[in-house]
This record gives C-alpha cells, structure tokens and sequence, in this order.
C-alpha cells in the first residue's frame, strides 16, 4: 500500500529537528523572543500527540466515547483560551463564548443528516471547529484588551458623559473586533488556491473522491466562519460587561 503520510522512523526525526532547528535560529537572528517558546511547543506537541493518538483510536469506536472525546477538547480549548487572554478565573465564560459558536454548527452539520453521525466525522469536524472557535475567542478578547489599555481615557470620556460602563466599553473594542475573523475569512477566500485545507485532504486520503472531499471542505469553512462570528460577538460582549478581563485591566477601568 502506498503511504500516505509520513513514515515514523529516525527521518521523521531528523527532520522535525531541522525544522525546529531553523526556527530557533531564524528567531535568534531576527531578535525574536519565541525560539525557546516555538522548541518547548514542537517537543509538547510530540508528546501530547503520542497520547492522543492511542486516545482517539478508542474515541473513534463509538459514537459516544467520541463525543466523550469532543467534550474534553471543548475543556481545553476553554482553559488555553483562557490562559492565552491572561484571565484563567473567567474561565467559565470563555467557555460559553466558545461553545455558543461551536453548538449551533455542530447541530446544523450534523441534524440536516449533511454529514454521516458516525465517531470519525464527530471528533474530526467538532475537533476542527472547535479549535477555530479558540482561536477567533483568543483573538478577539486579546485585540480588545489590548484597546482597553491603550484607550482608557475614551472609556472615562464615554462614562463621563453618563454612557453605561458595558457601552463606553463596547465603543473602544467593537471597532476592531472583526480582525479575529481575519483568519478564516482568508482561509475561506483562498481555498483550494493557496491552500487545501485538511477536510479536503483527509477525504481523499480516505478514499473520497474529490467532489466529496470539495463537499466537505465547504461545509466545514461555513460552519467555521458561523463558529467563529458567534465567538467573536460573545466574547466583545463579555468583555464589555466585565465578565471577561484580565485583573489589571478590570482594576484599571473606572466604574459606571
């Protein structure tokens, strides 16, 4: 049988260690502060994929240890997230920000019977939305922190005026909110002409052919763009009512 993807062997090896080699150097030279940073993630992924994988091989036998599975995906996207926009006690309401634009996809995809209910298809296309739903989550919060420090005096400008605090908020941070979806917007653009993104490949490396890898593909870009959108406005919304904020942030912007 012809592979169709990487041999595990001493090549694989090597050539995960070039690669993380020339990013460390790269970054070094360039006077970047990520070289350690990029090694200690590469060496993380390896590990954490050497697991997941024995994981997701039992994930993948029934339908319920599959959503199992999704499950706990869903947890650690909430805490990375979480982790990533600096404020890990509000963990509760990323979560509900990322949920809230993986739930509807997951419905659609799967209630219209578009796409078989079988363990494969579940952990796939959840894992995938859920990770983009991270993303946009993290993207969003941290743009919108990063206004609320730079643009403090409009938030007390928009207060003094007699504005709620939540809307004096939203007028620093919707602004820019959009660019979370930058991503995925470019992905979706792009598709199939700078990039085959991994539904496509992964339907034809298991035996689809390439109307059904395309069909699938499609499905998922619009279920992310759905994912992310809701995210984004969740999230804006919980950071403009306090719910989401790191503590130096939260401490610094004047009450109603």
């Amino acid at each position: 049988m012809t592979p169709v993807g990487p041999s595990i062997g001493w090549q694989l090896a090597v050539a995960i260690s070039m690669l993380v080699a020339i990013a460390v150097g790269v970054a070094f030279v360039g006077r970047m502060p990520t070289g350690r940073r990029s090694a200690i993630a590469v060496a993380r992924a390896v590990i954490q994929l050497a697991i997941v994988a024995g994981v997701v091989r039992l994930a993948l036998e029934h339908v319920w240890s599959a959503g199992l599975f999704v499950v706990v995906m869903l947890v650690v996207a909430t805490f990375t997230s979480a982790g990533r926009v600096e404020a890990r006690a509000a963990w509760p309401w990323v979560g509900v920000a990322i949920a809230a634009g993986v739930a509807p996809v997951i419905v659609v995809v799967f209630g219209t019977g578009s796409t078989p209910v079988n363990p494969s298809a579940v952990v796939a296309i959840c894992g995938i939305v859920i990770g983009n739903a991270m993303t946009a989550c993290s993207l969003a919060v941290r743009r919108a922190v990063a206004s609320l420090r730079e643009q403090r005096g409009q938030v007390e400008a928009a207060l003094a005026l007699g504005l709620s605090r939540a809307f004096a908020i939203g007028l620093v941070i919707d602004r820019d909110r959009s660019e979370a979806l930058v991503p995925v917007l470019d992905q979706t653009r792009t598709v199939g002409l700078v990039t085959l993104p991994g539904a496509f490949v992964g339907v034809l490396l298991g035996g689809g052919s390439t109307a059904e890898a395309a069909a699938a593909q499609v499905i998922v870009l619009a279920g992310l763009i759905t994912a992310d959108t809701i995210t984004v406005v969740i999230a804006s919304r919980l950071v403009a009512t306090g719910r989401i904020l790191p503590p130096d942030v939260r401490a610094q912007l004047p009450s109603a």
